[in-house]
């Protein structure tokens, strides 16, 4: 299976309506990021042990660790948890950004200092995640 495959069987293995709501996230992120680098990871490691939820990444950033080695990682992810639905904003620095800036008007959903999370997109304003979405894009890589 290729690349666009592989998304694909991901978001259509999904039950309703968190499957609907994935297919739509994945068109909205992919008008946003039309030419930039799509990823699958299937949430296994070298031993094919289930080791995180499969996740589709959108962008390219550049993950510092504190030994100073560096990975080439996505900007923007989509996950199916057991409850809806992560996503992840990678490479900003205010780890309270997201919160402060957007949660008063997101509607139900959980923030971290880099994750979204919420059960359905109908329980959020999908016009305010977009906008934290686009924030997470210009953000420069480290």
């Amino acid at each position: 299976m290729n690349l666009e495959e592989k998304i694909n069987a991901y978001i259509s293995s999904q039950p309703e309506p968190k499957k609907a709501d994935m297919a739509e996230l994945h068109r909205t992120i992919l008008q946003l990021l039309p030419e930039n680098k799509l990823w699958f990871m299937d949430g296994k490691n070298e031993e094919n042990k289930t080791v995180s939820n499969s996740n589709i990444g959108y962008g390219n950033h550049t993950i510092k660790y504190s030994n100073g080695t560096t990975k080439q990682f996505y900007r923007i992810g989509i996950s199916a948890n057991i409850t809806g639905i992560s996503v992840y904003i990678f490479g900003i620095e205010d780890k309270k950004y997201l919160f402060n800036t957007f949660a008063h008007d997101l509607g139900k959903a959980k923030i971290t200092s880099y994750c979204i999370k919420f059960n359905t997109l109908k329980d959020i304003n999908v016009k305010v995640l977009e906008s934290a979405i686009r924030f997470g894009i210009e953000q420069k890589t480290v």
